[in-house]
């Protein structure tokens, strides 16, 4: 064998190796500690329509309002009355 390839093939092995190790600590390194996310104030339910919750949306940079429908059920509610 000649030098040159002990050396590429030591290249190859120490890159290959580094990569490995990477892939480990990104999957397997230490875990945060995540803790439960709490509510935020910009969602507020002002109403009901057919069963289902009218939620006021705001980003709070802004004066406006968003609005939209939250459904707990799982069937479409279209032609309900």
């Amino acid at each position: 064998m000649k030098s040159a390839d002990y050396y590429r093939a030591v290249l190859l092995g120490v890159v290959v190796g580094m990569g490995f190790l990477s892939l480990f600590y990104v999957f397997m390194g230490p875990v945060e500690n995540v803790e439960a996310l709490e509510p935020k104030g910009n969602f507020e339910v002002v109403d009901t329509y057919r069963g289902c919750d009218v939620v006021r949306y705001t980003d709070g940079s802004m004066a406006t309002y968003k609005y939209f429908l939250h459904c707990n059920n799982t069937r479409p509610v279209y032609g309900e009355k």
